[in-house]
């Protein structure tokens, strides 16, 4: 299985390096990895992470720059892509299918190929352009995991709150892993 990772310029890269460590442990999994520019920037900001760690995690890491990567091609057959976190800046550009770096145009690849994309968008609160963007995102096949607290799973501290967003997003590619508690309801 190939999946895509996009990191993002959003507030929350935590979450995708969290994201990449638990694809990591799961086999079989090819791990094509974009890391925008803002996204560098905000491991820097945000965390003490070496981004060569986040790196080493994926199997291939193509530059957001090189709009010529494999892919960023539909004959390079692909799971799907997820983005985490999703800046909003990087949803108007999916809600607009505008494809200015290689993150965009692996989104569009998917979206044009029916090959499932979740965006993870990360932004607090959302203003009507922030609503309007991810509505026209989804309405092109995107789905919307926004990283939400969740309290009926006994998720009482942050890693446990990122393993339930991963595990949630994980379960739209049919991927379980142990890390996520689900609702076992009454």
């Amino acid at each position: 299985m190939r999946l895509i990772v996009g990191i993002s310029g959003a507030s929350g890269v935590v979450l995708g390096y969290h994201f990449l460590k638990i694809l990591r442990s799961i086999p079989d999994i090819e791990i094509h990895l974009v890391v925008s520019e803002g996204a560098f920037k905000n491991f820097e900001y945000e965390t003490d992470i070496d981004v060569e760690r986040v790196l080493s995690l994926a199997d291939y890491v193509h530059d957001n720059k090189n709009m010529a990567a494999s892919i960023s091609s539909g004959s390079y057959k692909t799971e799907g892509m997820v983005v985490i976190p999703c800046s909003m800046k990087t949803t108007a550009g999916v809600a607009a299918g505008y494809s200015t770096n290689l993150l965009l145009r692996a989104v569009d690849v998917c979206l044009k190929e029916n090959r499932r994309v979740v965006l993870v968008p990360r932004e607090m609160p959302l203003s009507r352009v922030h609503l309007r963007n991810i509505k026209r995102a989804a309405d092109s096949g995107c789905v919307i995991i926004p990283p939400m607290l969740t309290f009926y799973n006994g998720s009482n501290s942050i890693e446990k709150q990122m393993n339930h967003i991963c595990g949630k997003i994980l379960s739209q590619f049919n991927i379980d892993i142990k890390e996520f508690v689900p609702w076992e309801g009454h």
